[in-house]
């Protein structure tokens, strides 16, 4: 049974820590007032929007090292909803590792939206939680927590792939920002 801290009190944080709870793992959540409690999760999930993310890695940057560190974010620029905002050679991902060096870093939940974490359905496709990350220890702890709280996952490859996740995010927000899909839809994968 894993620990898992999840950093972040919205929607998504909310939606992760009922996955986790579901699946039979210990959770702890943390909404951004929380700053003096640490992490106690060997997993630690930054459900926190992109523009937040520097604030976090600044106050808990000793508490994330060692630990298996999960980006969900979209670093969209949230002012025009027009672009992403890191260097096109590089992710939000990308960015938290570096400056986690000891962190292993997995991107996943960015390409899905809280509804369907919670309901377990893409339309009449299950669930799918896209996972990258460059350590496989990492990715599988992650998927077999994924897997436990009823839904599938899929190992996406190394972290590179997070600019290609990320922009699937992208796209899928600005969809449902202009009422093309719902919030409580999105993208499917079917095996």
């Amino acid at each position: 049974m894993a620990v898992v801290s999840v950093l972040g009190s919205g929607a998504m944080g909310s939606a992760i820590a009922a996955l986790v709870a579901r699946g039979g793992h210990s959770v702890q959540q943390l909404g951004s007032a929380d700053t003096a409690t640490p992490v106690s999760g060997e997993v630690v999930v930054l459900a926190v929007p992109y523009p937040a993310v520097r604030a976090v890695l600044d106050q808990r940057a000793d508490q994330l090292a060692g630990r298996v560190v999960v980006d969900v974010t979209n670093p969209l620029d949230f002012a025009t909803f027009d672009s992403l905002v890191v260097p096109a050679d590089s992710s939000a991902a990308a960015e938290i590792a570096a400056a986690l060096p000891t962190a292993r870093v997995v991107k996943a939940f960015n390409t899905n939206f809280a509804g369907t974490l919670a309901s377990g359905a893409v339309g009449s496709l299950p669930t799918t939680v896209l996972v990258a990350g460059d350590d496989a220890e990492a990715k599988q702890l992650l998927a077999g927590i994924v897997t436990d709280g009823g839904l599938a996952a899929v190992d996406a490859g190394p972290l590179a792939r997070a600019r290609e996740l990320e922009a699937l995010g992208f796209l899928q927000i600005t969809l449902a920002a202009q009422e093309k899909v719902s919030w409580t839809g999105g993208f499917g994968v079917a095996a």
